[in-house]
């Protein structure tokens, strides 16, 4: 177990870190259509084809990049550097940290994201984060894609915050992810737990969160009444906007919850002192009564 709490905060990636959908920054452009033509054949391919949503957008890319460019592992890696972020999301990393630490809590980012890990790879902020969570390809021996190794719907997503939870970061252990824990030996209580995403492909991860006792952050650029909808049903506990900025409401609910956690955190030692206490009055009384009634037992005897 960490020496320390760990605060851990788990981002969806296309507009709740950065405004658009990242194949909308160069890929689309590069291979000569507008972002409308691209998605409307993703979604083409998925009904014609009854195709999950992102093996359909990771199939599309690849049939579109053929003749145009040569997509590799790096060409992907590359169109992340012109990811473009929200507002204070390059200095709000640093923040959080400080102020955990301040707290003596311990933070931690993920990503966990519908878009591609090789573009979110070459952004940045990649070196922020714990794990990338995001679907990706399986290459050949010459770096290029020939099958979806990993596709991250809005289903899926919630494995992730379960191997957060437990400490189990290897995609490929299911076991470990499926085996029974108790809660004292899982690494991050839930109640340290943060998800924060825009809309209602997040809906599910706000939902595990809020239902296991963590939190959920709904952002917002524009669309407030859908922000509006998730926090009255239930989905989201806030809804701020996607402003990262130092002084902003979304660093002033997470610090928020920071000094939640460092509270908790105090309170439940403080409560498991109080149980260790009344275990050793509890035995040290059946202690007494047993060699009370061995007493009275052996006088009867005699």
């Amino acid at each position: 177990m960490p020496d320390r709490p760990i605060f851990a905060l788990s981002y969806d990636f296309d507009k709740t870190l950065s405004p658009r959908n990242m194949q909308e920054y160069a890929f689309i452009d590069d291979i000569g259509m507008t972002a409308e033509d691209f998605w409307d054949e993703c979604n083409d391919c998925v009904r014609v084809n009854h195709m999950d949503d992102i093996l359909a957008y990771m199939y599309v890319m690849r049939k579109k990049a053929r003749g145009k460019f040569l997509l590799t592992r790096r060409t992907l890696s590359e169109l992340g550097r012109g990811v473009e972020l929200f507002p204070g999301v390059d200095t709000w990393f640093a923040r959080v940290n400080a102020y955990a630490e301040r707290k003596g809590i311990k933070a931690e980012h993920y990503i966990i994201s519908s878009g591609l890990k090789e573009i979110i790879e070459g952004t940045p902020i990649a070196g922020e984060f714990e794990r990338i969570y995001a679907a990706e390809y399986c290459y050949d021996e010459d770096d290029i894609p020939v099958w979806p190794a990993m596709a991250v719907n809005y289903t899926s997503k919630t494995q992730f915050l379960y191997r957060i939870n437990k400490g189990v970061f290897d995609v490929t252990d299911s076991n470990g992810l499926n085996e029974f824990m108790p809660e004292e030996k899982r690494r991050v209580p839930f109640r340290n737990m943060v998800y924060i995403g825009d809309g209602y492909t997040d809906v599910p991860c706000m939902r595990v969160m809020r239902s296991s006792g963590g939190h959920a952050i709904a952002v917002f650029s524009d669309n407030t009444d859908r922000m509006s909808e998730l926090v009255l049903k239930g989905r989201a506990d806030y809804a701020v906007t996607t402003d990262y900025s130092a002084g902003s409401d979304m660093e002033k609910v997470v610090f928020s919850l920071i000094d939640l956690a460092a509270a908790e955190d105090v309170t439940a030692k403080l409560h498991a002192e109080s149980m260790a206490l009344a275990q050793r009055q509890a035995d040290e009384k059946r202690i007494r009564e047993w060699e009370a009634q061995r007493g009275a037992d052996c006088g009867v005897r005699r």
